[in-house]
């Protein structure tokens, strides 16, 4: 044997060598290439919602830097593996005493299996119970021990162990037999979990009960042998149930779920920032509201709440339950592009309070309008003449909000709406035009509820810094469901709305007291101070509210998730009273703060809210952004001569410069004063001329609503195929007045009063022109493109 050894060392080295390199790349890494369930769980860790995994198990990702049950182990390793903690992986004393029995009953009884040897069982799926086997799992055992440690290799077990029919590992077990996580198991629970995976399919909680109880309650009594229960808390567990049939996991925020596993975290633990209290009631919330909207035949609800501060989301609500009987239930709502309605109003205002071009009581038309075919409409089909800004917003008001769009430029506002974090803005300015500020483009409700959480926290953060660099452009972001570190924060002189701005815009949305832009004037009984805004989309398709707090955003949808429009479905009836009855279970926060550094106090014409010019005879200070002192001086306010009865105006051709009085007065464009002085009573037109007086105009006193300059009119024929006419208005501050029609030099009648005027008019380009009684001249250009 020396000789044999001298003569072939270097071989059996090389053969040493090799065994051991084979022994060390035997195990395989990953051990275990089984799909996973992916599962949500809250801020806490509490179990949200579950997917089963695709082989149809329930199988939970393990976690090895969490702890197993003490419980557990201490069952497991009685009933399993007494020396676990000991040996190397195999046990010789136990693997003797197997053979022995298995030979005495002249048949397999007993394996002699470790913990780790049968984790190596686990892993190997398939494989067949042969000596040849045996020896393999010992050695792959030992090389297990000395890779993983003890705990390591119990966690390893207790994530791949069968528990019967289709599930899989500790947690998952926990969760289906008794409801709860793996931390809250009793002695009963943990002893019955440790034996079934000693067989799984005969002793399924289901079937054979009583061989279940017998096998626990064995295990037990070892257990208070060992001195780790006493005698009566061994005897109440012994008559502990055992469960009948598996639970039903948790499905709070199901759609977030989906999401999550979609956006990448399939088949992992998505570790949210939801609060699973607040998840819980706010689905309370939204199914009681639906049941409410049932009756409108309004099948869909969804609901976001996010944390000001993080933007994280607290609540995730993507649609209705399953209960619920509608249909679409399964689509997330929070992420489907939907109409936007007037949600996006507040953003336009915020961004011309900070440019200057507005102040929040600045008057703005509300006139009929038709911008290059395009005609908004107000909800009430009705119209003011001229609103204050913040009344406008208030109200929802389309049209003055069309004419400040324009005014700031559509091209502009696209441009913002994505830097501030809206996603679905997916075509060109131009493809929208002035209908994105009305619902022309679609937005989700992720997007959208982000946005005004990222205006609140833009607010918020201003007070943090001192001097001159008080913004940062991250504190726009969108919303995020899993808690990560943003760095640092890099600090600018400005942003994309400012401090001031953003607190004037909250400031006039905190009105609880409104005319709904939908039905008239509502109330709304809440003692919390919320900025909130809806929307509604055309058709009645989308319902919108979104609610701002300093700590809190909560946004609502209501509709039909397949586009079907419903009488009502609006955003103050639908959408509005879920908002606030979900803002009545969030805890209250105080009133955003002024950014008094941003803010200064300024003079503005009472009537007009516009920067007061030298004519204003009522004036009221208001504080603004620093900007609105750009803003342009009032327009409005006219000096007018008039005559020592107060009754005519008068010129130096009738009336001597001594006896004339000079009187501001707040005069409006025709139009504008036409609508206007239907709604304020206290507005008082200006004076006309004396009779004497040879009338120098500096007020227009008539103006034509239809056609606008430049209009390419389309003339449908009626159902008789006869050519429909066209109807012409004009409006004349004093009605009064006769005003004599012409179309291309040719007269075609008077009219007093109401100035409406229908005609057959040819294809082609036409002047319409109108003269009053006193020689005022107005035109405008049009064509006629089809009768």
């Amino acid at each position: 044997m020396k000789n044999f050894i001298r003569r072939n060392k270097y071989y059996l080295i090389g053969l040493f060598f090799l065994s051991g390199v084979i022994y060390f790349f035997s195990l395989p890494d990953p051990l275990f290439h089984d799909p996973y369930s992916t599962i949500l769980v809250d801020k806490d860790g509490e179990l949200l919602s579950a997917s089963i995994s695709e082989d149809g198990q329930w199988r939970f990702p393990m976690q090895m830097d969490s702890e197993v049950p003490e419980k557990f182990i201490e069952a497991l390793v009685e009933f399993e593996d007494k020396r676990f903690f000991y040996h190397p992986g195999f046990d010789p004393i136990a693997f003797g005493r197997a053979v022995k029995q298995n030979f005495s009953a002249d048949k397999i009884v007993s394996g002699g299996s470790t913990i780790s040897m049968q984790v190596i069982r686990l892993s190997r799926k398939g494989k067949p119970r042969t000596f040849f086997e045996k020896i393999l799992e010992i050695v792959l055992a030992t090389r297990l021990e000395l890779k993983y440690s003890k705990m390591e290799i119990l966690h390893l077990y207790a994530a791949h162990a069968p528990f019967g029919g289709n599930v899989v590992g500790l947690e998952a077990a926990c969760w289906r037999y008794f409801g709860r996580s793996p931390e809250e198991l009793s002695w009963a629970e943990a002893s019955l979990l440790a034996v079934l995976p000693n067989a799984p399919s005969l002793l399924h909680p289901g079937k054979n009960r009583e061989r279940l109880i017998e096998k626990r309650n064995a295990l037990l009594d070892r257990l208070w042998k060992k001195g780790l229960l006493d005698s009566l808390s061994t005897s109440l567990a012994k008559v502990e149930p055992i469960p009948d049939q598996p639970h039903p996991l948790p499905q709070q925020a199901r759609h977030l779920l989906v999401r999550a596993s979609n956006e990448g975290f399939d088949q992992k633990r998505i570790a949210s920032t939801i609060d699973l209290a607040m998840q819980k009631q706010v689905e309370l919330h939204v199914h009681d509201h639906h049941q409410r909207l049932v009756s409108n035949h309004i099948g869909n609800a969804a609901a976001l709440v996010l944390d000001v501060e993080t933007g994280n989301v607290l609540a995730y609500v993507g649609n209705v339950d399953r209960s619920a009987n509608a249909n679409g239930t399964e689509v997330d709502i929070i992420t489907s592009p939907r109409s936007t309605g007037s949600i996006l109003k507040p953003f336009l205002f915020a961004a011309m309070l900070d440019e200057g071009q507005l102040l929040p009581t600045s008057l703005q038309p509300d006139i009929p309008t038709i911008i290059d075919g395009f005609a908004p409409k107000n909800f009430s089909h009705d119209f003011d003449g001229a609103v204050a800004a913040d009344q406008a917003l208030i109200r929802s008001l389309n049209i003055p909000a069309v004419h400040m769009l324009r005014k700031y430029r559509y091209e502009k506002f696209h441009s913002l709406l994505k830097d501030i974090g809206m996603t679905t803005l997916r075509y060109s300015p131009d493809h929208y035009g002035l209908s994105l500020i009305l619902g022309g483009s679609e937005g989700t409700l992720w997007d959208i509820t982000g946005m005004y959480a990222s205006m609140a926290r833009t607010l918020n953060h201003y007070f943090n810094y001192a001097g001159s660099l008080r913004y940062s452009k991250t504190d726009f972001h969108l919303p995020t469901y899993v808690s990560y570190d943003r760095g640092e924060t890099e600090l600018e002189r400005s942003t994309y709305l400012s401090a001031g701005s953003i607190y004037q815009t909250f400031n006039a949305l905190k009105e609880v007291y409104r005319p709904g832009e939908e039905t008239g004037w509502r109330y709304f009984d809440n003692a919390k101070k919320i900025a909130w805004k809806t929307g509604t989309s055309f058709g009645f398709r989308d319902g919108w509210a979104v609610g701002v707090t300093s700590k809190y955003v909560v946004g609502v949808w209501v509709g039909n998730a397949d586009g079907e429009g419903r009488p009502g479905l609006t955003g103050t009836e639908s959408a509005a009273p879920l908002m606030f009855s979900i803002f009545s279970v969030l805890p209250n926060a105080e009133w955003f703060n002024q950014p008094l550094p941003e803010m200064v106090e300024i003079e503005v014409c009472t009537k007009s809210g516009h920067r007061k010019s030298e004519v204003c005879s009522e004036v009221k200070k208001i504080a603004v952004v620093r900007k609105g002192l750009q803003s342009p001086v009032c327009p409005h306010h006219k000096r007018v001569h008039l005559s020592e009865d107060l009754m005519f105006r008068v010129n130096s051709s009738c009336e001597g410069v001594d006896k004339m009085i000079v009187k501001p007065w707040f005069v409006l464009p025709p139009i504008q004063e036409y609508y206007y002085r239907g709604k304020n009573l206290s507005y008082k037109t200006v004076p006309p001329y004396r009779e004497d007086c040879l009338a120098v105009e500096i007020i227009s006193p008539m103006d034509i609503v239809y056609p606008k300059e430049g209009s390419r009119i389309f003339i449908p024929k009626g159902l008789s195929g006869d050519t429909q006419h066209i109807v012409f208005e004009s409006v004349h501050r004093n009605p009064e007045k006769t005003v004599y029609w012409h179309i291309d030099g040719n007269f075609m009648g008077t009219s007093k009063k109401n100035h409406h005027f229908g005609l057959n008019v040819n294809k082609g380009k036409h002047i319409l022109t109108l003269i009053d009684e006193d020689g005022e001249v107005i035109t405008r250009n049009f064509e006629i493109i089809s009768n």
